[in-house]
């Protein structure tokens, strides 16, 4: 692996983590030429697992689409790259666990929507923006509606809570 600073390949691996159900390993690298750190992705990359467009054009699974969609969702938001490349190993090994040969491109859609949803609002609603081709400001109006609508239900939730265990 060519360090990203010098470009020297001579590197140690400090540490290897399974991530996302044992389908990605993450290693944690040091130069041995210039001492700088570095984090690299070892994944599978079988393309056997085809993706069904609106269009119903078939065309191979490509984890790249999910990172480069989530990245520009959180662009400007306080998401770590970590963050965005641990949802996309979420979304990789569950649509390979779920999935054998074929899945629908809403499926993928809705599964970064969810995750979007429970990390930043502004890049759900960024996200949810363009994967839902709101017509008009009233669609979008309703969008942000419901996304009120949960958070309210959620904190009466908390504070309910809070008042059963007296804290």
């Amino acid at each position: 692996m060519r360090c990203p600073l010098c470009g020297t390949d001579d590197d140690k691996v400090i540490d290897s983590r399974s991530q996302a159900e044992g389908t990605v390993i993450k290693r944690r690298r040091e130069c041995n030429a210039c001492g700088r750190r570095f984090t690299t992705y070892e994944q599978l990359s079988d393309t056997s697992l085809m993706v069904i467009k609106r269009d119903h054009r078939r065309e191979p699974f490509e984890r790249e689409k999910i990172s480069d969609g989530l990245y520009k969702a959180c662009q400007k938001r306080p998401i770590s790259p970590e963050q965005v490349e641990d949802i996309t190993n979420e979304i990789q090994a569950d649509l390979y666990r779920l999935y054998e040969k074929e899945v629908d491109s809403t499926v993928i859609g809705e599964m970064i929507m969810e995750r979007l949803r429970k990390l930043d609002q502004v890049a759900y609603v960024r996200f949810a923006s363009v994967y839902r081709q709101f017509k008009d400001v009233n669609e979008f109006m309703q969008e942000l509606s419901d996304l009120l609508q949960d958070q309210k239900a959620a904190k009466k939730k908390r504070v309910k809570a809070k008042d059963e265990t007296g804290g």
